[in-house]
């Protein structure tokens, strides 16, 4: 059974397709990704509730888990290769590892987190999820569903 929003007064906006990939690519910047020019952030990973160049709303995300995950995910994947090839070409001891890994490990993670969570918020926007949708947050007030 499918679920329909209808989009009432709000015309094509509220049912016309987002571009994903376009809002991926400006989410990972960092950026708006309705626009691209405003920032996505006010603070380190807190999420702006509006952009400042278009006034799009952005307090609906719910990135929640997603982005230390794939954080984890991606930063796992580069690291650990790097110390089996170090390990086995060079064996050196266990301090050299503890000196280069974990600086880098961290340096990696706090890099790359805002750019996990703003591709996170960007496809939340782009698939109109948790409430980017407006048709939705109307009908929802009003309860109207097609179905």
């Amino acid at each position: 059974m499918t679920i329909v929003l209808d989009s009432g007064a709000e015309g094509g906006e509220a049912t016309a397709p987002r571009p994903k990939w376009q809002a991926f690519l400006r989410g990972f910047a960092c950026r708006c990704p309705a626009c691209g020019r405003g920032p996505l952030y006010f603070a380190f990973l807190k999420v702006a509730d509006r952009c400042p160049a278009c006034g799009e709303e952005l307090y609906h995300h719910r990135a929640d888990d997603a982005p230390p995950y794939f954080t984890i995910f991606i930063v796992a994947h580069i690291v650990i290769p790097l110390v089996l090839i170090v390990e086995k070409l060079w064996h050196p001891s266990l301090f050299v590892h503890m000196a280069m890994w974990i600086p880098l490990t961290l340096a990696l993670a706090f890099l790359l987190m805002p750019m996990v969570k703003g591709a996170i918020v960007a496809l939340q926007w782009a698939l109109k999820m948790h409430g980017f949708e407006y048709a939705a947050a109307a009908h929802a007030r009003t309860g109207a569903l097609d179905g």
